[in-house]
């Protein structure tokens, strides 16, 4: 029997996170493992009227790429990439992994060489976002690989993401606008303000958000969601931070992340597990020691970590930080080939403090909003 949430998934995704109008031109990307959802996506759009393109990756042909690859290969950008990134009106991602550690063995040199070739890309996609010009969603079918790293069977973890994703079954797209009205009002609240102190174990950090606005992540982006974030002044940061989740980035998974920073660098880091390749991915350009997002974890529907980024950064109680490039609507000025989001538990004893005032303490606002 078809499953239902699938449809209603797909309906959320072209009807409230990217809205596409006739005649869009759409991109729709995701592994073949994700082809029940790719194929509702793709009558979603057609009923809407748009003009789809689906890009669907076979079963390890990234790994193939980067193991056989030489380096005119792992640098080269697809021209069909660079027309969807410089002319299309929004893209669909559907992350879908078979086997989330297939990156592992890969040199990190090739990973960061691979990175700094698709900076452009990163670029143009970020400007062409920020002037309204291309939307765009990355949400995630359920696969065995990722039930794996969340320690789960495979139906508990798809009830896990739809769960997050589908809150309210019967009206998706109505729970999503609430949402975001709950949460623009925090957004509201913190228009303006100065300065952000962050306390708890293993952490004391000091960064500045003048002229800095928040942004509203109420599933426009990311599905599911629940963050406010901005791009802090860059050389503002100063402190230190060991992140309380484990974080995965290029298919590496990094435990224990512990920076320190002076004047918004990171000049000290640290890892219990893959220390080589975070220390090689922080010198992958002049912005891959700055921070180019700090955001608050919104999302009470997510109350535990599963190793996924896209679901571990909006757990209510958290905040994260990103590496690299920043986002030019929060007012980042930072670019960078990388954009990796780290999480960071504020349950056990955290406090934030915006323009000395307490408004946060063990991962709950003291403001009622």
């Amino acid at each position: 029997m078809a499953d239902r949430r699938i449809e209603k998934l797909a309906e959320v995704l072209v009807d409230y996170s990217t809205g596409i109008r006739p005649e869009d031109k759409v991109l729709i990307q995701g592994g073949a493992v994700a082809s029940p959802l790719l194929r509702a996506v793709l009558a979603r759009v057609l009923e809407a009227g748009g003009f789809p393109l689906t890009l669907v990756s076979l079963p390890g042909a990234e790994e193939l790429l980067f193991r056989h690859g030489n380096d005119d290969q792992l640098t080269h950008i697809p021209e069909p990439m660079r027309v969807a990134m410089e002319t299309y009106d929004a893209a669909i991602s559907l992350m879908s992994s078979e086997n989330t550690k297939a990156m592992t063995g890969i040199p990190p040199e090739k990973m960061v060489a691979a990175s700094q070739a698709r900076r452009t890309l990163m670029d143009t996609m970020m400007a062409r976002s920020a002037r309204g010009e291309y939307r765009w969603v990355a949400t995630l079918f359920p696969t065995n690989a990722y039930a794996q790293d969340a320690e789960m069977s495979l139906s508990d973890y798809a009830d896990f993401v739809y769960g997050a994703c589908l809150p309210e079954l019967d009206d998706p797209v109505g729970y999503w606008k609430a949402f975001s009205a709950w949460q623009q009002k925090i957004v509201d609240y913190l228009a303006g303000k100065e300065t952000v102190r962050l306390s708890g174990p293993d952490l004391d950090l000091s960064l500045s958000i003048s002229g800095r606005p928040f942004i509203n992540c109420d599933g426009r982006n990311n599905m599911p969601d629940g963050e406010v974030f901005t791009g802090p002044v860059e050389d503002s940061i100063e402190g230190h931070v060991r992140f309380s989740y484990p974080t995965t980035f290029q298919g590496r998974r990094v435990d224990g992340v512990h920076l320190w920073f002076e004047k918004g660098k990171v000049v000290k880091a640290t890892a219990e597990k893959n220390e080589p390749f975070l220390l090689e991915t922080l010198d992958t350009d002049e912005g891959s020691r700055y921070i180019g997002e700090f955001a608050i974890g919104t999302n009470r529907g997510i109350t535990r970590a599963t190793g996924n980024t896209l679901f571990d950064e909006k757990i209510g109680g958290s905040f994260h930080m990103a590496l690299g490039a920043g986002y030019p609507e929060s007012g980042s000025a930072n670019r960078s080939s990388i954009h990796w989001d780290i999480v960071c538990d504020l349950k056990q004893g955290g406090e934030i403090r915006v323009d000395d005032e307490l408004i946060y303490r063990d991962g709950t606002f003291l403001i009622d909003f």
